[in-house]
């Protein structure tokens, strides 16, 4: 398998990256008004990721972000998703009724990014958010190299608002992995890397890690493609004590794109 064989080092968020763009903070709620559907996600004592609301009841973010450093999985009682979160107050506050990660996934602790491709989770939320200005967002697979995107996060230093990188572009994608010039840090685990669609924001990828990549370092993002049907699939159809009606699933559907080339990472 080639996916990531060129990179030099590669750890989950914990340096900043160097990116075309710079970073801006969302400090006002009239700069975070498009964005209320990004939030942050609390996860007992072991930290926070970011979390993105694709559908009333579901937030998608990084499989790895349910993990303490001892591998132990967080509790569903203990995770909360905080919609626009700033400034100590957010405009919506939900618990997990679940949380699924992506089958495939299997965490190897926070240096080591062997399952990045698969690194992925959605959130159920014990109450749908029905604020007409925290407005789920739509989710696309057409990613193409070269391409410029946005990403909004949460991260150390900068836990109690968002911030968004307006210019970061695909530098490189293997099958599931994508390889971007995006600023993250601790914390930007989950956070959502946008294009422009016709005009509105479409998530094409959600951040995982960190790494270097032909001596520049880099922001690595999972593809959506398969990987979130499937995860919305164990949603609709493993009841365990959930309703099989009026869940996300239906809700939210992939544009269909074009699959990664798998000729980019190169055996050392």
């Amino acid at each position: 398998m080639r996916i990531l064989a060129t990179l030099i080092t590669a750890i989950i968020l914990t340096t900043s990256a160097h990116a075309e763009g710079a970073l801006r903070s969302l400090g006002s709620l009239d700069a975070t008004k498009a964005w209320q559907g990004v939030g942050r996600i609390n996860l007992g004592t072991s930290g926070f990721c970011t979390g993105t609301l694709i559908a009333p009841d579901l937030v998608l973010t990084a499989a790895h972000c349910f993990f303490d450093n001892d591998g132990n999985r967080t509790q569903d009682a203990d995770i909360e998703f905080l919609a626009g979160w700033q400034h100590g107050r957010a405009s919506a506050y939900r618990g997990a009724k679940r949380s699924v990660i992506h089958p495939d996934y299997v965490y190897k602790g926070r240096g080591n990014v062997d399952k990045v491709s698969s690194d992925l989770a959605l959130i159920q939320l014990d109450q749908p958010i029905k604020n007409p200005s925290i407005r789920p967002f739509a989710t696309g697979t057409e990613v193409g190299r070269g391409q410029e995107v946005q990403v909004i996060s949460y991260a150390k230093n900068r836990e109690d608002s968002p911030s968004i990188q307006e210019t970061c572009n695909v530098l490189a994608r293997d099958p599931g992995v994508y390889v971007t010039s995006c600023d993250v840090d601790f914390g930007s685990s989950g956070a959502p890397i946008f294009a422009i669609q016709n005009g509105e924001p479409v998530i094409l990828s959600v951040v995982s890690a960190k790494a270097e990549w032909r001596k520049q370092k880099v922001a690595l993002g999972v593809g959506l493609d398969q990987r979130l049907s499937v995860l919305l699939s164990e949603i609709e159809y493993n009841d365990g004590v959930f309703r099989r009606v009026d869940t996300g699933a239906s809700r939210v559907a992939l544009q269909s794109g074009v699959q990664p080339s798998g000729a980019l990472f190169i055996k050392p």
